[in-house]
């Protein structure tokens, strides 16, 4: 077979057959991560009744992804600049569709938590890529509008995320939430080595290590600490949750110990000196935490509660992805404006009232007077702070340390988002069984939603002490923006966008997790 002629790296166009392909194939296998994030949690309530699953179960549905994917994203970013991106994206997605083939066989819960975390070393090695093939592959002119191609498209799928995910549930099963990613990786990948070209990072010189002790240091500790958790309120202060605990919480020490000491390490001590950096870290752990306890938890109280079907569910989050997809462009430009310290602050007061607002969600609720203005609220209020958000971190280092500003938000916003869903069910007192009974869940979920708003109220409180309103604006006027994060387009609810910086030619792309 002839095979097609290809622009070199940095200098495909959008409107070539070329540019449209490498487009499909960044939008396919980005989509398929952005889509299985949403879509997994509207089949929670039947997953558990057909493996017979206590709640623990279900958390671990949602953590154990969660805990490869945040313990390995800023690796999985470095291995596509030294190895090539396209070959670490391709493997990424043939990694995530097999894992995803093996959540949907799986024929008890042990095995589909397991192919879970596989999922998640998957997800690792192809969300970092995607952007980076963009930035590394096409023509500086036309990048903007292929991130921003990109990025809307990547919304669409997030925002259908849900109704597909409920659609399929209530039809052919919940197994074909997993099973749809088989067909979409099937497409991608022959896309992707046909038409595709190969970039990585130009050698320096010395050759560099990867950080592999601190990720695997990393991914034990929050093993541990989620472990510990997640069994608390069946087993209670046993020694099953004691060891893990103090064990996870030793890993974490050591981690920290590791990254000090490691000559490249993959999370860099230095860069927290910046104290705006940390601040709005900061912020982001708050924002994300309870994110993604909500999310977690209003699925079931639809379902289980408020007695949705999985595609009712499903279709009632939408307004918030939806509003996030609408006007996230606005909102970015709002915070260049006035400042970041504002929409940092009244978004989260936002998202809280949202979230208490859902406590409304009750038996025989209505969706019109009680479920739809919670949803409006808090998606006002993700479109108010998100992308601001995103764009602080940014602003907050210099331009090639963007990369890694960018991977070590993500991973943070992915990490407290593992641990909210781990500890939310424990400190709203849940028990093992209690999903299975409207009204213990639904007086469960009733203390939950004030812990997520407090946390949100938190996170507004360190947003106004601590962050500039003049740290959009550039040095000076001349100077350029050096950052352009696709939350311009579209800023998805379950982390931050990932913005390995700008390049001038694709052999120097900085890299999704650059050295200090």
């Amino acid at each position: 077979m002839e095979q097609p002629v290809r622009s070199e790296p940095g200098r495909v166009r959008l409107s070539s057959s070329q540019g449209r392909w490498v487009l499909a194939t960044t939008v396919l296998g980005s989509g398929m991560a952005m889509l299985d994030s949403t879509v997994v949690n509207v089949a929670l309530p039947r997953i558990g009744a057909d493996l017979d699953a206590d709640l623990a179960v279900l958390q671990w549905t949602v953590t154990a992804y969660m805990l490869t994917l945040s313990s390995l994203i800023l690796l999985g970013g470095s291995l596509g600049d030294r190895y090539g991106r396209r070959r670490i994206f391709t493997i990424g997605v043939v990694w995530f569709a097999v894992a995803s083939l093996l959540c949907g066989l799986a024929p008890n819960a042990g095995v589909l938590v397991a192919s879970r975390a596989l999922q998640g070393i998957g997800g690792a090695l192809l969300t970092p890529g995607s952007l980076a093939l963009i930035q590394a592959v096409f023509h500086p002119d036309d990048r903007a509008r292929a991130v921003g191609a990109w990025s809307g498209l990547g919304g669409v799928a997030a925002a259908v995320g849900p109704f597909v995910g409920g659609w399929l549930v209530d039809g052919a099963g919940w197994r074909w939430v997993f099973f749809l990613n088989v067909p979409l990786a099937a497409a991608c990948v022959p896309i992707a080595l046909r038409h595709v070209p190969e970039t990585r990072e130009r050698g320096t010189g010395e050759v560099r290590g990867f950080d592999v002790p601190g990720a695997v240091l990393g991914a034990l500790a929050l093993a541990g600490v989620s472990y510990a958790l997640i069994e608390a309120p069946g087993r209670g202060a046993s020694p099953a949750v004691i060891v893990p605990a103090v064990a996870g919480v030793l890993l974490g020490a050591a981690f920290l110990h590791v990254e000090r000491r490691r000559p490249d390490p993959m999370l860099p001590p230095a860069i927290f000196r910046n104290r705006q950096f940390t601040a709005v870290n900061a912020v982001t752990v708050c924002v994300y935490a309870a994110f993604s306890g909500f999310f977690f938890l209003s699925v079931l109280q639809l379902q289980v509660v408020v007695g949705y079907s999985a595609l009712l569910a499903g279709t009632a989050l939408l307004p918030t992805t939806v509003l996030m997809l609408l006007l996230s462009a606005r909102s970015g430009e709002l915070g260049q404006c006035i400042g970041p310290r504002i929409p940092l602050t009244v978004g989260p007061v936002l998202c809280a009232v949202g979230m208490l607002l859902m406590t409304r969600a009750g038996p025989g609720a209505s969706y019109l007077a009680d479920v739809l203005p919670a949803l409006v609220v808090l998606g006002a209020g993700m479109v108010t702070l998100v992308a601001p958000l995103t764009a602080t971190v940014l602003a907050s280092v210099d331009v090639d340390r963007a990369g890694l500003a960018s991977g070590i938000n993500n991973a943070a916003a992915r990490a407290a988002g593992l641990v909210a869903v781990a500890a939310l069910p424990l400190l709203a007192g849940m028990g093992p069984e209690t999903y299975r009974s409207a009204p213990a869940f639904a007086a469960a979920f009733r203390r939950a939603m004030p812990l997520c708003a407090a946390i949100l109220l938190a996170g507004a409180l360190i947003a106004w002490l601590t962050v500039r309103r003049d740290i959009l604006r550039p040095a000076r006027p001349e100077t350029p923006e050096p950052c352009h994060t696709e939350c311009a387009y579209h800023c998805g609810v379950n982390a931050p966008p990932l913005d390995p910086g700008d390049t001038d030619t694709p052999d120097q792309h900085p890299h999704t997790n650059p050295r200090p």
